[in-house]
């Protein structure tokens, strides 16, 4: 099934692009927006509305395959391309690739998902928000045309083992409402909770951790108290943005320390903590976590080590898994550029034993949300993120519903085969 035309329109995300190095150096806030001169290339202000370019590949038959070329709501930091602006990457993508995707076959999604992600043109690869949308769109146009899932579509050509397929774990993200949002996450049982935003040292970590230790206290005893089944034990999973590498001036001992009392105060919820250190490069945050994530481990500790900041390509993926830097890795979807790399990742973090968290960013859209959930259920990820946006709900229903119904459509035909 060939393509035969590409649509492309100008689309808008679920939140917003932020400049995290403004917010580390201390932007203040004014309701929503916050107060300051941006300092990372491309930004006109410190939080400016998010945006993406949505790809219709119109096949010969007349079905469609979607995707969404989004990038992170940190656009520029930690490693990863600059802003992605849809007016500057339109004209782009209609000279340099639209040309090339006519005709494309896509019987098979991993070869030419492959080539595209791979794709340089004049000795630069393309911007990891183009590889993500192209090859979303891909995959969409593959199972349409097949008329099968996404989900079934990865299955089948990433030789995972057959088996039925199982919900995943979701994680839900409050933004800076870590309050009542988290309110909205008991309500409505979310497996994994809050992410919290915690990327200020003074305001929100304090300086001394005490203020992240206060707030875990009041998410455990929130849940105690709001909870309507006993057995209802949602992971904590609290980003902090490299903050306690800052509270304690990188002293290995004092931030162990430290992350043995956020389990204690966690107890009897299981921790994850994301994000505990960043050096502003990737040797040295791997090697922090590396470091960490064996103490834990050597004192029978459950705290979980989650590592994002400078683990965002497949090969970070693969260098962090190796060494053990983390007990948990995010696959940031958007960062890994193609699709076809979430797959890879998921797969090579189960083979390693270290956790595959399929997540993101807030600054996605429900078609890209949905095309990693698939991606998720298909490689067996121990958690997958709800997104896009920070209001809980809405990321949470698009992940929740298109994973039931992927569920329910792919094991039908499954045990149909049996």
């Amino acid at each position: 099934m060939k393509i035969v035309d590409v649509l492309l329109t100008k689309s808008y995300t679920g939140f917003y692009f932020d400049d995290q190095r403004a917010i580390k150096g201390g932007a203040g806030h004014d309701g929503f927006m916050y107060v300051g001169e941006p300092v990372t290339e491309g930004f006109k202000s410190i939080r400016q509305a998010g945006e993406a370019i949505s790809v219709q590949l119109i096949l010969e038959d007349g079905t469609i395959g979607y995707g969404d070329c989004a990038a992170v709501q940190y656009s520029g930091a930690g490693g990863r391309d600059p802003l992605f602006l849809a007016s500057d990457f339109i004209p782009f993508l209609e000279k340099e690739i639209v040309p090339k995707l006519i005709g494309e076959d896509v019987s098979k999604f991993r070869p030419v998902a492959e080539k595209y992600d791979r794709m340089t043109v004049n000795g630069k690869r393309l911007h990891t928000a183009i590889r993500y949308g192209i090859t979303q769109a891909l995959l969409n146009a593959t199972a349409n045309s097949r008329r099968i899932t996404m989900a079934e579509v990865i299955r089948e050509e990433y030789d995972v083992e057959p088996g039925e397929y199982l919900p995943i774990p979701v994680f839900t993200q409050s933004g800076d409402d870590r309050y009542d949002n988290s309110d909205k996450m008991i309500i409505k049982r979310a497996d994994v909770m809050p992410h919290a935003l915690i990327n200020h040292v003074g305001t929100k970590l304090g300086e001394h951790g005490e203020i992240l230790l206060q707030y875990i206290g009041w998410l455990r005893d929130r849940v105690l108290k709001y909870r309507t089944d006993k057995n209802y034990s949602p992971v904590f999973h609290i980003d902090v943005y490299g903050t306690i590498g800052i509270a304690f001036n990188y002293d290995v001992d004092k931030m162990f320390e430290y992350l043995l009392e956020c389990e204690k105060q966690a107890a009897p919820f299981r921790i994850r903590i994301e994000g505990p250190i960043d050096t502003g490069d990737r040797e040295g945050t791997m090697n922090f976590e590396k470091i960490l994530t064996a103490k834990l481990d050597e004192v029978g500790s459950k705290l979980e080590i989650v590592a994002d900041e400078w683990c965002n390509t497949l090969e970070d993926i693969k260098y962090f898994a190796d060494n053990r830097a983390g007990h948990v890795l995010q696959i940031k979807t958007p960062d890994l550029g193609g699709v076809n790399n979430v797959a890879e990742a998921i797969l090579y973090c189960n083979e390693k034993g270290v956790g595959s968290y399929c997540g993101g960013t807030c600054n996605e859209t429900d078609v890209s949300s949905k095309t990693t959930t698939n991606i998720a259920i298909a490689c067996r990820a121990i958690q997958c993120l709800a997104k896009p946006g920070m209001g809980v709900d809405e990321g949470y229903m698009i992940v929740k519903n298109e994973m039931n119904r992927v569920l329910s459509a792919a094991n039908k035909r499954y045990n149909a085969k049996k």
